[in-house]
This record gives C-alpha cells, sequence and structure tokens, in this order.
C-alpha cells in the first residue's frame, strides 16, 4: 500500500524560539497587532510503500525520530493517510 505522511517538528515547550521571536517581532509592523507567542517549526511531507498502516506509522515514526527532528530540543507529530485519500488540486 502506498501511504502518504506528514511530519510536523516544533521546539520543545519553553525553549527559545530566535526565529519566532523575529517573526513575531515583525507582525506589528505589518499591521498585525494582535499576535503572540509565534514558534516556527518545519514540516516533512513524503510518500512511502508499506504493507499496512501499522508498518507505515512504524517507519514513519522511527523516520521522525531519528533522522527528522532532534529529539533532544524537539517534538514531532505524524500525520498518516492512504495516498488514494489524498485531494489532487489538479496541477
Amino acid at each position: 500500500m502506498r501511504f502518504h505522511a506528514q511530519v510536523v517538528v516544533r521546539l520543545k515547550p519553553g525553549l527559545l524560539d530566535p526565529q519566532g521571536k523575529a517573526v513575531e517581532g515583525s507582525l506589528p509592523a505589518m499591521g498585525w497587532r494582535n499576535v503572540s507567542n509565534v514558534r516556527v517549526g518545519k514540516q516533512i511531507e513524503f510518500e512511502l510503500e508499506a504493507p499496512d498502516e501499522r508498518a507505515a506509522a512504524a517507519q514513519v515514526n522511527d523516520m521522525a525520530a531519528r533522522l527528522l527532528s532532534n529529539p533532544v530540543i524537539e517534538v514531532y507529530a505524524v500525520e498518516l493517510r492512504t495516498a488514494s485519500a489524498i485531494p489532487t488540486d489538479g496541477a
């Protein structure tokens, strides 16, 4: 089966986020004065082949823990869907 994986990686709560602070500091100058606590992360998307959803989830979680994130300072969340469930935008 083919699966679509999305891994979102963020800094652990309580850690300083200089990139988030820079974004937060720029927003008021652009007219958005109602935004606070900005955190910046990264999103990684890919497709993979696996015999079933359980095997795919195990692989993606292993990738996220060992390569896609730094477990000392980051947390991650995984979303997994069958590739056929992905809407196409016609592009």
